[in-house]
């Protein structure tokens, strides 16, 4: 449901209007009521974070003093990786004797935990939140791709930074689900069982979907790993190499470590398209369930993020947020009510013009929010 309309519209030169979603930027719009729907949710407003942002900082200046990097994150990225090239090593040279079934289990207890913490890591790092220089991000990227198999770093890199740019814009948010997604999965349970199992898959050819040229990275990436594959089974073996695929696939699919995909922006109340996670996986998976937190202030480290949950805690307070990534797995896949077309889309418009026309209203922003949505 609108919010606004196009008749609405401010004139050029005309003064700027406070936008009606201050303090919390929530919106008007609903869920569909009916589960037959096949289609996004609609707005006409741009995406809620950056405003918010400006809200905290005029009440709370203190935050940028959050802003930074974190080089531990590269240690634990290194660990992470030894970790899996380890477990491959035994695995394909070894244990060659062990029973498939095991190898299986060995690839999701183990290799899908850690697979699943090197995405964690690799977000860190496309933000530049590793270190202060970028090269020595994307190099940090790459560190932690060595045992994925397949060049996932830069090309995250690239359409994450342009989904922050572009939350939920049709045609320009490489993180939303195409629509042959929607008309093949929609509310299904089976089939949305399998998505989840295949989710890696579909976040690849989301990225191919969008029919961009490779970039320079994007071609040291491929050639990086490629030469890393080859060494893994020369000096390894094919069956090394297997697990490690095998490893990624779990990792980033039916797995409590991947359920943050599911958590971040698929709508489960009204007016909220943003969700985070405050539950126990955050101390392993490097705080990447305070997702609201991190699109508010994408320049703050995992280290420090809780500070800014803190400190701004009347911001954060009243919005929905999970407590179990199991639940969020299951509610999705047995809810008719969610399914891939479960986001909230805008068009490219809506988001330039919200953003220009209303403004944050600084001088009421030391108005705390009383109460919780009433969206929810």
């Amino acid at each position: 449901m609108s919010q606004r309309s196009s008749a609405s519209a401010t004139p050029a030169g005309a003064a700027l209007r406070d936008d009606p979603r201050h303090p919390l930027y929530l919106g008007k719009w609903k869920r569909p009521t009916k589960p037959d729907l096949e289609e996004f949710i609609h707005d006409d407003f741009d995406e809620p974070h950056r405003k918010r942002q400006k809200a905290i900082l005029a009440k709370h200046p203190e935050v940028r003093q959050l802003y930074g990097n974190e080089p531990l994150t590269a240690v634990i990225g290194t660990a992470a990786a030894i970790v899996q090239l380890v477990a491959a090593y035994y695995v394909g040279c070894v244990w060659t004797g062990l029973h498939w079934s095991v190898v299986v289990a060995i690839a999701y207890f183990l290799g899908g935990t850690v697979s699943a913490l090197y995405g964690v890591i690799i977000h860190e790092a496309g933000h530049n939140l590793v270190f202060k220089w970028p090269f020595l991000n994307r190099l940090t990227g790459l560190l932690v791709n060595m045992p994925m198999v397949v060049p996932i770093s830069q090309s995250f890199r690239r359409y994450h930074l342009e989904h922050h740019q572009f939350q939920g814009v049709e045609g320009k948010d490489p993180d939303l689900p195409l629509d042959s997604e929607i008309h093949l999965i929609h509310n299904n349970p089976l089939l949305k069982t399998l998505w989840v199992f295949c989710y890696s898959v579909m976040y690849v050819v989301r990225g191919m979907a969008m029919n961009k040229r490779p970039q320079r990275w994007e071609v040291v990436n491929l050639a990086f790993i490629v030469c890393v594959d080859i060494l893994i089974v020369r000096y390894m073996s094919l069956r090394s190499l297997a697990y490690l695929g095998v490893s990624v696939f779990f990792g980033y699919g039916m797995h409590p470590g991947a359920a943050h995909f599911i958590q971040e922006h698929y709508v489960f109340r009204d007016g909220q398209e943003t969700y985070s996670y405050y539950g126990s996986g955050n101390i392993f998976y490097l705080n990447i369930g305070l997702h609201n937190e991190h699109h508010d202030f994408p320049q703050i480290p995992w280290t420090r993020i809780w500070k800014l949950r803190r400190i701004a805690t009347e911001f954060y307070d009243p919005l929905f947020a999970h407590t179990s990534w199991i639940w969020v797995i299951v509610n999705f896949i047995a809810s008719p009510m969610l399914g891939p077309q479960s986001r909230l889309v805008r068009l490219y418009k809506a988001h330039t013009s919200g953003r220009r026309e209303y403004r944050v209203p600084i001088e009421s922003s030391d108005a705390t929010p009383a109460v919780k949505a009433s969206a929810h």
